[in-house]
């Protein structure tokens, strides 16, 4: 497998129809097996955290990515921007496959790497977009932890190039490939549930902290190059038995809790269950009309839409948030509820989520079974298999995977709307066709950002 980058003379200049299929053709059939050396795509982590496999407290577990990966490629590169996971990443590899990858500290290196198919990110949400613009226009496919944007203006910048570039993205929603999720999406395109007009979406909520206190980062982190495209702050860490980290911070794992870098729950579990309810929905090509915060709980105070204390945690601790199509079909995120997804229709319900599928309809597929192939008709026809499989099938056939940039788009949009509209507590009107926010300069704002000098997008 070669790699094609593409300039950005090229992706300004050049038809989203004419640059696809002529980059495509540059790459060979070689992985086709997933077996033999030579047949294996060459892979790079950037990032490996516990998503990819190393937990911040040391104690490496089954819940990362990165062994299910291994399957179908091999790992030739780490990249961390903590010295300490990226040697652990390195020992993981060597042991796992007896290949001595490269090491990193700076992503643009394995970008610069011909020889690198694809790369498997689960960075910090904030680097999400940038880190993946620059690899599919380097001639990289990409493999991405959710959410894939902290923008709504990066999902939007993320479609264009991977559209212009051809290449393959694989967001790790990896929901839309388990069985559970995608028999209530089935039963919902039989008409089991007759006409479907809500989505609730229970996804938790956030945590607070105490007052966390400024110190001096560990000596193996480099902390400006962790926080890359946002505005520079002091780092911040408490030592405490909370959490995965063992601590309250604004780093490893705890990102999440702070709009800085994460959008809290809305965007860590609302990319997973509204990804699910915008699929069985059918709205994917779409988004709300209106987003209303019918009730927002916030651990500190806001003012224009900015918390105003930076020593705590930011993030909505407790929702709920209504998004409305404009016939009317809502999506309802809420911290409370048993985690997972409830589908109302007027012919009966179902809920789902990662141990269960529930109601009626289910219960009625024993008499009443779904055709044949209805399964793999929701999965954009294709065989059932996990999640990481699917994206490496895509890569070798040249298809568009089952948790696509696309359709991913629009439903973090959702998702980031929400966070919009609990930060200002107030309801908002969306235009899905113009992708904006209207009649609202202050929110429309935080539809994107700048980033900080020397962390833009590089598009050459």
């Amino acid at each position: 497998m070669r790699n094609s980058p593409c300039s950005r003379r090229d992706f300004f200049k050049s038809s989203v129809f004419l640059a696809g299929p002529a980059l495509l053709r540059t790459r060979s059939a070689a992985a086709a097996g997933f077996v033999a050396a030579n047949e294996r795509p060459r892979m790079a982590a950037i990032g490996t955290g516990s998503r990819w496999y190393i937990k911040a407290t040391g104690i490496d577990g089954p819940w990362g990515a990165a062994p299910e990966m291994q399957k179908y490629g091999d790992y030739v590169a780490v990249c961390d921007v903590d010295a300490s996971r990226c040697e652990r990443a390195a020992e993981l590899v060597r042991g796992w496959s007896d290949v001595v990858p490269s090491i990193h500290h700076d992503y643009r290196a394995v970008l610069d790497n011909p020889d690198i198919d694809l790369v498997h990110i689960s960075t910090p949400d904030h680097w999400h977009a940038k880190i993946a613009i620059e690899a599919l226009l380097a001639g990289k496919d990409v493999y991405c932890e959710k959410p894939l944007t902290l923008t709504i203006a990066e999902g939007r910048q993320i479609n264009d190039v991977c559209r212009q570039t051809g290449r393959v993205v694989q967001v790790g929603t990896q929901q839309r490939s388990e069985q559970r999720f995608i028999t209530a999406v089935a039963i919902i395109r039989a008409g089991r549930l007759g006409k479907v007009r809500k989505a609730t979406c229970c996804i938790g909520g956030a945590p607070a902290s105490p007052k966390i206190p400024v110190v001096t980062p560990p000596a193996e982190l480099d902390w400006n190059m962790w926080q890359g495209p946002v505005s520079q702050t002091e780092f911040r860490y408490l030592a405490g038995d909370y959490g995965e980290t063992k601590s309250w911070s604004r780093c490893h794992y705890e990102f999440r809790w702070w709009y800085e870098y994460s959008g809290g729950k809305l965007t860590d579990w609302g990319a997973h269950h509204v990804d699910i309810a915008t699929w069985g929905l059918d709205k994917a090509g779409t988004g709300p009309v209106t987003v209303n915060p019918v009730f927002v709980r916030h651990p500190v105070e806001f003012q224009h839409g900015y918390p105003v204390d930076s020593s705590r945690y930011n993030t909505a601790t407790e929702f709920l948030i209504r998004a409305t199509f404009d016939d009317g079909i809502e999506i309802e995120l809420r911290h409370d509820g048993d985690n997972g997804v409830l589908f109302e229709g007027t012919d009966g319900r179902i809920f789902v989520n990662r141990s269960r599928i529930t109601g009626k309809p289910v219960e009625d597929l024993k008499s009443n079974p779904l055709p044949a192939g209805a399964l793999e008709a929701v999965y954009k026809n294709r065989p059932l298999v996990d999640h990481f499989r699917n994206f490496f099938e895509s890569v070798r056939d040249r298809l568009e995977p089952i948790s696509d940039v696309f359709s991913h788009h629009r439903a973090l949009s959702t998702c980031h709307l929400a966070g919009i509209a609990a930060r200002f507590n107030r309801q908002i009107r969306w235009d899905p066709v113009g992708e904006r926010i209207l009649g609202d300069p202050a929110a429309q704002q935080l539809v994107g950002r700048d980033y900080r000098r020397g962390f833009e997008i590089e598009m050459s």
